[in-house]
């Protein structure tokens, strides 16, 4: 299989063509910011390690910088794309500028949070620039629906990178890192720099690596039951925990209770505890049928 080459990829003249042709002007309200530096498309192909017999699932592949290298590294590439002209016009760029691997492409034109299925076999990476204003949420619901995905390396907004690769105990530890710790093993990968897109976004970016757990968090409890303990406890970030699960718990008595035959400290807060010891709160609830959920996206 041969490395990418300039011809291949697109650069800031082939970016502002294209879009040029297709009337596309990249809008806010999607998180449109096209790569137009093969070099960066060439270091995040290799940051995610693609391998020649990975399936990659990409999401927002935009006018296709990202696709054209992922499509020269790796067996197979599908892409998840909402615009309806990018969606339209994306088959013929790949085509055109590497029909030798065409037939390795596959195009799902639909909104990533509603896409519950993928055409071929399933996906082994995720790799995407994704869009600033969904990302997180995009990206549990891919790790959620697609269990194959074994390695996934994301660009997003650099808070955002840096609020996913959080541990416990960081200033910036939320919601975004413990459920992205329930799937993966989470690192930064990297920083972006702003030139790099078009237009040139008014944030930095960052490459987040994530690796499945090799096992899942031994619990058992649901996802939506450990989700739910998250969401609440990070909801009143400031208060303890006895306090922030007492709407969970039904009373602060309760939550307290719950806490205390867990093991964790009630006098505790959310951004000291590990994924494990959500698990544990979350199968100690005072009644696993009638506990409330919360919604699971929320950041």
């Amino acid at each position: 299989m041969t490395s990418p080459t300039s011809d291949a990829l697109l650069g800031p003249a082939e970016v502002r063509e294209l879009a040029d042709v297709l009337g596309v002007r990249p809008t806010k309200q999607r998180g449109q910011n096209f790569v137009i530096d093969a070099n960066t498309v060439r270091r995040i192909v290799r940051t995610a390690e693609v391998r020649p017999d990975d399936v990659v699932v990409e999401v927002g592949p935009g006018l296709g910088s990202l696709t054209l290298g992922l499509l020269e590294a790796a067996d197979r590439v599908v892409a998840v794309e909402i615009d309806d002209v990018l969606a339209g016009a994306l088959p013929a760029t790949i085509t055109a500028r590497m029909p030798q691997r065409a037939d390795r492409f596959a195009l799902v034109h639909s909104d990533a949070m509603h896409v519950r299925e993928l055409p071929g076999p399933p996906p082994t990476a995720l790799v995407a620039n994704l869009p600033y204003n969904v990302a997180v949420p995009v990206l549990l619901h891919m790790l959620e629906t697609f269990p194959s995905i074994e390695r996934t390396l994301v660009m997003v907004q650099a808070e955002v990178a840096d609020r996913l690769a959080a541990p416990p105990g960081s200033k910036v530890y939320g919601v975004p890192s413990v459920k992205a710790n329930w799937y993966a093993d989470v690192r930064r990968a990297g920083a972006i720099g702003r030139t790099v897109f078009w237009p040139a976004p008014n944030v930095d970016s960052g490459l987040v690596s994530l690796v499945r757990r090799a096992e899942p968090v031994r619990t058992t409890a649901s996802r939506r039951e450990v989700f739910a303990v998250v969401d609440a406890a990070f909801a009143q970030r400031r208060k303890t925990l006895r306090a922030a699960l007492s709407g969970w718990a039904g009373s602060a008595p309760a939550a307290e209770a719950a806490l205390v035959a867990a093991g964790v400290s009630p006098q505790a807060r959310g951004e000291s505890l590990t994924v494990e010891e959500f698990a544990r709160i979350a199968e100690s609830a005072p009644s696993r049928d009638t506990a409330p959920t919360a919604p699971e996206a929320r950041q």
